[in-house]
């Protein structure tokens, strides 16, 4: 118990001690000629704040020059890729080439298209068109 009488003021400096010392650091390695560390220290902090915005453009700048959007040549489904890659068509499974200029069947050297028009069951003469694919040239 305490007398009616007694001083009881309590303070509290818990942060003041983490301020002092990073005071005293700064002041030191500035009397002490390492004026260039805090600097560096400085520019290191500001390219932190500025790499994000400059990968978020950079990567814009990407993706609008590599993503490619056309229709399948064999379904005419929509479809968007990235420039030089290979997919599927997700509708036809139909592997498919991507380039500047659309989308291109990526067929093996010496593949045959082969396509049949209207065959009737009447009998009548149907007509049916071969084509030979040239040669594809692998630039991978």
């Amino acid at each position: 118990m305490y007398p009616q009488g007694s001083n009881n003021i309590q303070l509290n400096f818990s942060g003041l001690g983490c301020w002092l010392t990073v005071i005293g650091l700064v002041w030191l390695l500035g009397a002490a000629g390492l004026g260039w560390l805090v600097k560096s220290i400085a520019l290191l902090f500001v390219l932190l704040l500025i790499a994000p915005i400059a990968a978020f453009f950079g990567f814009r700048w990407w993706l609008n020059r590599n993503l490619i959007e056309g229709t399948c040549p064999v379904c005419q489904t929509p479809l968007t890729g990235l420039n030089q890659m290979t997919t599927a068509c997700p509708n036809c499974q139909t592997p498919l080439q991507v380039t500047r200029d659309g989308f291109q069947r990526d067929t093996p050297e010496g593949t045959v298209e082969v396509s049949a028009v209207d065959i009737t069951e009447d009998g009548e003469a149907t007509t049916v068109t071969v084509e030979v694919l040239p040669p594809v040239e692998d630039d991978r």
